[in-house]
């Protein structure tokens, strides 16, 4: 049973263009970004052991270099984390949006990973 309006416009047809299943994109980014994330947010606590055999000279670099890029890291990992849970808040109403905020969470995590270990000047 469908319904038309005075100029005859059939709004069923309406129903079909929205995707029947929104929340494939995000369960998908979730599956991908919550273990890229903790595998970023492990190296980042873990890069500290990289500099255990390092001498004086090196130990000051990294250790200067280690406390901003940390901090990016956590930065950039809280954010693709809001950007995740961004795609499953606009799954129902905006489902472009959310197919757009599922890709953009992983990228995000792999972009602040590279992001890190340029910052970080590694012995």
């Amino acid at each position: 049973m469908s319904q038309t309006d005075a100029q005859g416009h059939d709004w069923a047809d309406d129903l079909d263009e929205f995707p029947r299943n929104p929340w494939i994109a995000p369960l998908a980014s979730t599956v991908i970004t919550l273990p890229a994330a903790f595998y970023a947010l492990l190296t980042s606590m873990l890069m500290p052991m990289a500099c255990d055999s390092c001498t004086e000279e090196e130990a000051h670099r990294f250790d200067a270099s280690f406390g901003p890029a940390f901090v990016v890291s956590c930065c950039g990992l809280a954010l693709s984390l809001c950007v995740l849970l961004a795609s499953w808040v606009c799954m129902r109403k905006r489902p472009a949006a959310s197919v757009f905020l599922a890709v953009a969470a992983p990228l995000s995590v792999v972009f602040t990973w590279m992001l890190f270990m340029g910052l970080v000047d590694t012995p």
